[in-house]
């Protein structure tokens, strides 16, 4: 009996050379990684009881408790967490699910990538760790926020255009277009992914009504949050706005930026608003010592976050507010065309004040709240208490609240190899003519995974504030697709070697 058990115990351990070989997980070894996957988190909660919040966390359950319908931020997570809070008011079963989603996204990722991609046993043993054993997927699992889903969605988003590029088929594209649907409520980041989608729609065979369905889909999908966020926001400040709120607060944020650093003719300020605005950037500028406007330690957001900084006293000033959303959905079309309005004149200023400085966060995305498990703090705000049921609202961990920090800190400069090692292997590849002498599914593949990173990096720099969280899915990105490129050179060379060639005759 008991040697019975222990054979159908290690039959459902997976043969590590199968999986090394590239053959597709058995439903046994998926049960087992399922298994080691649920050990992780389990031995992680003993570290971490607690979930992990941020100012943002108690932002979205402030919008779920209050069932909002506009907000800061994108105001998809907050249903989610409502609808969430419906079924169970359960802070781990929470955090189990951001993280099975997660993991179960890496999995189908993985699965495709074997199935349609040559690949090497180094590079699958590479993803294979970073996909299921690294901590960092815990770590954002944990957190009351977007990280882990916004994720998860678009990495299925991602599966699904590699799927449509080597066997296209309609329930392919619906999957795509759902997934950049709900991402898209989740977090804007997602606003380009139809671009990517619609190049890869056009490059691939497939008949032309697919075609057609794949471009539109999407869109048209995230049509009626457009509008309902649009419309929403309108009965709140009076001005329809899409991004809502915080778009304008950015277009603001970044000319301020480099304010300082030009010279205006105040006399040519379209409105008395944005010459007040401007005037009240001058005196900023002219009292505050440069000590206490460091922008180094922030993300592209210090005149939005910094409460003495010229966009926070003016809704002060005129809405008695700063953290009333109603007075920043006020203010956002203002600090939109003031920002518009000093960066179309002086693009020179813009790009070496503020594009270069997101340049930089971009290549080496500073950890920011992951850092610190909950900032640091010994306590959650009351909101999450009482939306967790929590007896109180002490928060404790066996390890330091540094140590995540600690442990992290070698992932942006991971980011920043794995740039630069996408471009070298890209290099190459296009060196040995892989674009040609390549499949074709292939050679589309590189060029739409290039065209991803490509907007992804435009899109930072320009109109977002660069953080690591952040830019998690081109780290996944740049890491399994390096590899791939590299798998294909080395396989090239290797043919084209005087050895291989004396074999073969």
């Amino acid at each position: 009996m008991n040697v019975f058990a222990l054979k159908s115990w290690k039959s459902l351990i997976p043969d590590l050379n199968t999986v090394l070989d590239g053959k597709p997980f058995t439903r046994e070894q998926t049960a087992f990684l399922s298994f080691l996957l649920a050990l992780q988190l389990a031995c992680f909660k003993l570290f971490y009881p607690f979930p992990d919040f941020f100012g943002d966390s108690y932002n979205y359950i402030d919008a779920a408790s209050h069932n909002l319908n506009v907000n800061i931020w994108p105001i998809g997570y907050s249903k989610f967490l409502l609808a969430f809070h419906w079924l169970t008011h359960s802070a781990f079963l929470l955090i189990l699910f951001q993280y099975f989603c997660l993991e179960a996204a890496y999995f189908y990722l993985y699965q495709t990538i074997i199935r349609f991609i040559p690949t090497g046993k180094r590079t699958r043993a590479i993803i294979l760790l970073f996909f299921f054993c690294s901590p960092l997927n815990l770590y954002i699992s944990n957190y009351v926020s977007t990280e882990a889903l916004f994720l998860a969605l678009s990495l299925v988003w991602l599966t699904e255009l590699l799927r449509i590029t080597y066997k296209p088929s309609y329930h392919h594209i619906l999957i795509l277009s759902v997934a950049f649907a709900i991402a898209f409520t989740f977090r804007y980041n997602a606003m380009y992914y139809p671009v990517i989608a619609t190049v890869a729609f056009l490059i691939s065979k497939q008949h032309f009504a697919q075609k057609v369905i794949g471009i539109i889909l999407g869109p048209l999908l995230i049509l009626p949050f457009v509008i309902f966020s649009s419309h929403a926001v309108k009965q709140l400040s009076g001005t329809a706005q899409f991004p809502p709120i915080y778009g304008g607060w950015q277009w603001g944020n970044n000319a301020l930026y480099f304010r300082e650093h030009i010279q205006e003719d105040t006399n040519a300020i379209p409105t008395p608003q944005m010459a007040e605005l401007d005037q009240m950037a001058r005196n900023y500028f002219r009292t505050v010592s440069p000590k206490y406007r460091e922008l180094a330690p922030y993300v592209g957001n210090f005149f939005i976050q910094q409460r003495k900084a010229p966009l926070r006293q003016y809704i002060v000033k005129h809405f008695r507010s700063t953290e009333s959303i109603e007075a920043w959905a006020k203010a956002a079309p203002l600090y939109k065309d003031y920002g518009i309005w000093l960066i179309k004149r002086h693009p020179f200023s813009f790009a070496r004040y503020y594009l270069l400085v997101n340049t930089k966060n971009y290549l080496l995305p500073p950890l920011e709240k992951l850092a610190c498990y909950n900032l640091d703090q010994p306590t959650m705000d009351s909101l999450a208490t009482f939306w967790f049921d929590f007896p109180d609202n002490e928060i404790t961990s066996i390890l330091p609240r540094t140590f995540q920090g600690t442990l992290l800190i070698l992932y942006p400069f991971l980011f920043l190899f794995l740039n630069f090692y996408f471009c070298r292997s890209l290099f190459f590849f296009s060196k040995q003519k892989g674009f040609r002498s390549s499949p074709t599914p292939l050679a589309n593949s590189i060029a739409l995974i290039t065209l991803l990173l490509l907007t992804n990096f435009s899109f930072s720099i320009f109109a977002n504030v660069i953080a690591f969280r952040y830019q998690l899915f081109p780290m996944v990105v740049l890491l399994a697709f390096a590899l791939i490129l590299d798998n294909y050179t080395e396989q090239f060379l290797e043919e084209k070697s005087p050895t291989s060639i004396s074999a073969t005759i």
